[in-house]
């Protein structure tokens, strides 16, 4: 059996990598719901995690043009890419990297039903409701976890809210 190496593995030291991710909302009967894959427990990096689906943009590689790719790869869906709305910065101590994640707002072109997961990147999802979110503050998340920030800064900006200025 050939031992799958996940991207997240390849070892990065030192280095500056950029990601995409996409906060993929949808209305259910009224209310806002966030798209969330759940990483596989097989990952090295964040196993058993929900998190907004996206990855590594590539040298050279527009990044909305990269989310979609990533998007596609992981879940087998397209998607409409709107405007970002946050960027965080992280040290992956994994691949001994420091990311800078770009995160959209997005929404799937094709019905929600069409979802693929695969199993060497995700072993499942839910759609989560701003009241839900303290389900996915597990396995490694806490409360000031900065995707956790970037997803309720997301809900706010959907409900108008005003963007903050540091």
């Amino acid at each position: 059996m050939t031992k799958i190496i996940h991207d997240s593995e390849i070892r990065a030291e030192g280095q500056q990598k950029i990601t995409a991710c996409a906060f993929i909302h949808h209305d259910f009967d009224g209310v806002t719901k966030v798209f969330l894959p759940k990483r596989a427990e097989t990952k090295k990096f964040l196993p058993g995690v929900y998190e907004m689906p996206g990855g590594h943009i590539d040298f050279g590689e527009d990044m909305i043009e990269g989310l979609k790719r990533e998007v596609k790869e992981e879940i087998e869906m397209d998607i409409r890419v709107g405007d970002p709305f946050d960027a965080v910065a992280y040290v992956n101590e994994v691949k001994g990297s420091h990311s800078i994640q770009v995160s959209y707002f997005a929404q799937f072109v094709a019905s929600i039903e069409n979802i693929k997961v695969h199993p060497e990147d995700h072993s499942g999802y839910k759609w989560f409701s701003e009241d839900e979110l303290s389900e996915v503050i597990v396995n490694n998340r806490k409360e000031d976890d900065p995707e956790i920030a970037t997803i309720r800064k997301g809900f706010h900006l959907l409900k108008g809210g005003k963007l903050k200025f540091q």
